[in-house]
């Protein structure tokens, strides 16, 4: 498949990195670009979004791509993003834009997370395209591309605003060794700052501790934790119950004040049945309880708005094809994914791409040969089974 390797290494060749950090994030346009010129020659209509992300008051250049081949009130949308995570170069055993066949893998930046999907998609519209010269699509075909999964969701914040793609079917095609996913939990992060009263060390009625009172905090977070572990529970994950993650503390100036200042940063993993709205709601009202007559305030911030909890019925049409085409019974994933936003919009919703998670995030991150054929026969399956 020289084609399918000529367009991976081109699409790894095109940086489109999604960071927080201003000094590393960049536009993915040129990937959006090269994506509408291939589907544009294999008579996809093509429409650009904007996508609105700002970075220290800076307009980030971020764009979706919905591609269209066909009409109808039906069909299939194909779905992933553009963008990749930074890296360390030093890390890596080589160039992560030059795509290095080795080792019976596609080593690259995005490999498998997930400009490989690109490429496989590409190749399996090829495919039927040359097969079926004669045959029109029964229902449309969507490509959907998106911007800064990795870190903000903007992409598909964006499409969920507008009200679009519309059809009856969506599968995401993140990293899953080609077995179909129909749940995953949903995560939020969340910082809490509190704001007390310095004094001299000497005397604790002189001020009002902040780093005390966050004790109190944790405590109740704690408890929270618990609380939920007893409500919901799911043994189709391998963690069965919702986490709470402490996972950074800073306050204090000095040994000899008292503590005026001090900030706790947390994530929340939910499983499906668990609101994002009513977690952050019971865990500001829990917060609003412990510090009531203590003099110390609370600030809560959104570090990432979140992603709801993913379930797709083990009865829809989309989970059983899938699991008749690979022979594996749909099963759970640790990670979050774009999969809920494109089922808000009416569509039966999978996850299920080529390449491992396992390897995704990281240094000489790899697309094993393995799954290319199975990957593109699979594409090539359900393209023919929902538009034709």
């Amino acid at each position: 498949m020289k084609a399918l390797v000529d367009h991976l290494s081109q699409l790894i060749a095109l940086p489109s990195i999604s960071s927080a950090n201003p000094s590393l994030d960049t536009s993915n346009r040129p990937v959006i670009d090269w994506l509408a010129n291939q589907l544009s020659e294999r008579g996809f209509s093509i429409e650009i979004q904007t996508v609105t992300k700002a970075i220290d008051g800076q307009q980030a250049g971020k764009f979706n791509l919905i591609a269209t081949l066909g009409t109808g009130s039906g069909g299939l949308v194909l779905a992933g993003h553009t963008d990749t995570v930074p890296f360390d170069e030093q890390q890596w055993q080589s160039n992560p834009f030059q795509l290095l066949d080795a080792n019976h893998r596609f080593y690259g930046l995005g490999s498998t997370d997930m400009k490989g999907f690109f490429a496989l998609v590409i190749e399996a519209i090829t495919n039927i395209q040359q097969e079926l010269v004669n045959q029109q699509l029964q229902q449309p075909l969507i490509i959907l591309a998106t911007a800064d999964e990795e870190t903000s969701m903007a992409g598909a914040k964006a499409l969920a605003a507008a009200g679009k793609p519309k059809a009856r079917y969506a599968v995401i095609g993140e990293p899953t060794d080609l077995k179909p996913v129909r749940m995953h939990k949903g995560v939020m992060m969340e910082s809490i700052t509190l704001e007390g009263r310095s004094g001299h060390s000497s005397n604790p009625a002189l001020g009002n501790n902040a780093l005390d009172a966050m004790h109190k905090v944790i405590a109740a977070l704690m408890a929270l934790r618990e609380q939920w572990g007893k409500q919901y529970q799911n043994s189709a994950f391998d963690v069965i119950v919702p986490t709470l993650n402490l996972a950074s503390i800073h306050g204090g100036d000095a040994p000899n004040r008292i503590c005026r200042h001090c900030a706790l940063s947390f994530d929340v993993r939910l499983l499906p049945g668990m609101n994002n709205d009513e977690v952050r709601h019971s865990i500001h009202q829990t917060v609003a309880q412990v510090l009531a007559g203590t003099g110390v305030d609370a600030k809560h911030e959104a570090l990432f708005d979140g992603v709801a909890a993913f379930l797709e019925p083990e009865t829809s049409e989309l989970v059983r094809f899938s699991e008749q085409l690979t022979g594996h019974s749909a099963v759970s994933a640790g990670f979050a994914t774009e999969a809920p936003f494109l089922q808000a919009l009416g569509m039966q919703t999978l996850v299920m791409g080529p390449g491992s998670i396992d390897c995704a995030h990281q240094a000489n991150e790899y697309l094993a040969h393995d799954q290319i054929k199975p990957g593109v026969d699979l594409l090539k399956s359900l393209i023919q089974r929902y538009c034709l």
